[in-house]
């Protein structure tokens, strides 16, 4: 299984299409939207390349390939323009790699506790990752000491808080951070 997963585009239509092209270039079996998909939120400043009806147009091309979460900034009314769902809190993924699950959420609701997200992990075992964006920081990390899961956090597409647009790719197992 081949996904990318990317985070936090906020309407940042340049970095969307940098991201389509990676999409195109990797084929991946899904493209994983960890929310925060259009709108840029209260807390950041507008994106030099804010376009939201571009994003709408080029997410819409690949909608039977996303399996998309809901982030902190997404309404009902990006559904309305969107063609896959987009409302959910969390999803979940089953891992053949390691016979765990790939939880899926954006990191406000749950989260590890790392760089401002939620700290609510979700019951996770052994082979488990939890999948999360929201801190617009990248992290590959066990989720504590005590856990035998891992978490991930591929960066932010469109507001990156350490100056490099990111996302992530898994593959067999093995996630890996890819810069835009």
């Amino acid at each position: 299984m081949r996904l990318v997963i990317a985070s936090d585009i906020h309407g940042a239509a340049d970095a969307c299409a940098r991201l389509m092209r990676a999409i195109e270039r990797i084929e991946p079996d899904r493209v994983v939207l960890l929310g925060d998909l259009l709108y840029h939120g209260p807390r950041n400043d507008l994106p030099e390349d804010y376009a939201p009806k571009e994003v709408i147009a080029m997410l819409n091309g690949i909608a039977r390939h996303i399996i998309a979460v809901r982030g902190n900034c997404e309404a009902e009314v990006d559904q309305m323009v969107l063609d896959f769902p987009c409302m959910a809190t969390y999803n979940q993924l089953p891992d053949p790699a390691t016979g765990g699950v790939l939880f899926l959420t954006h990191g406000h609701v749950y989260g590890p506790g790392l760089h401002n997200s939620a700290s609510e992990v979700p019951p996770l075992g052994a082979g488990d990752t939890l999948v999360y964006g929201h801190t617009h920081i990248k992290v590959h990390q066990r989720i504590s000491e005590a856990s035998d899961a891992w978490c991930f956090n591929p960066g932010s597409v469109g507001i990156p808080k350490d100056g490099t647009r990111s996302f992530g790719v898994y593959e067999d197992g093995r996630f890996e951070h890819r810069m835009l």
